[in-house]
């Protein structure tokens, strides 16, 4: 597979936030020999299908709200899902990864930047691991709805989640077992955290300039959600 670069997004004076812009793709095939868990899998393809039409569409929230309760609902669980989708997509992109860059901020020693991704990892690792559990009780309790009448949106949204957070364990149990990490310090990078002392007004542009210069077209939406501006 081809190498992967992680940007350490400066989103605080001491606090680090991975990013990553990677193409949509497909999950792929469940593991076998899981019985119930490919029914679960389906729904996460169907559901990572839904969301991305939404997100394509954007007349899509306004036809919901004409269409009844069942759809306001959809429509607010596929925004739910791509939410989600957006956090955990590197996680799932490092699955079967062998080689990965940390890109880091020049003023930042690569041997500090190697030290948080691999504490980022272990610490997705077992929070996902975590809401495996939980996700898993609340699936089998899902099912239950399956008596009442009308769609499950709780179990086609439980069930995304479950198989994401698997996806996500994987992912980072990769990075900390398999993957070759390498860096690369970037001077862009290091002009984020200087950003954050600017303005709002200032902040945007000088965010933007630099997401251009780095070619990250979503850079400054991740960074706009994430940084907490210097007093």
């Amino acid at each position: 597979m081809n190498v992967v670069d992680v940007f350490l997004i400066p989103v605080a004076a001491d606090r680090y936030e991975l990013y990553c812009e990677l193409p949509d793709d497909d999950p792929g095939e469940p593991p076998a020999g899981r019985g119930w868990f490919r029914n679960v899998w389906h729904r996460f393809r169907q559901a990572l299908a839904d969301a991305e039409r939404q997100r394509q569409d954007p007349q899509s929230d306004a036809l919901s709200s004409e269409r009844g309760w069942y759809a306001r609902i959809k429509g607010m669980t596929l925004r739910k899902i791509a939410e989600t989708v957006a956090e955990q997509r590197l996680l799932w992109h490092m699955r079967g990864r062998e080689s990965a860059v940390a890109v880091h901020p020049a003023d930042v020693e690569a041997e500090e930047a190697l030290r948080v991704v691999r504490a980022s990892m272990r610490s997705d690792f077992e929070k996902h691991r975590y809401w495996i559990v939980i996700d898993t009780v609340l699936f089998i309790l899902a099912g239950l709805l399956t008596l009442l009448p009308g769609p499950n949106v709780i179990a086609y949204y439980v069930g995304f989640r479950l198989v994401g957070h698997y996806l996500s364990m994987r992912g980072a149990r990769q990075a900390l077992d398999t993957v070759r990490w390498t860096t690369s310090a970037s001077t862009p990078l290091a002009e984020l955290r200087r950003a954050m002392t600017l303005d709002p007004e200032a902040r945007e542009a000088r965010v933007s300039a630099i997401a251009s210069e780095l070619q990250l077209e979503r850079l400054a939406s991740f960074f706009r959600r994430t940084a907490v501006p210097s007093a």
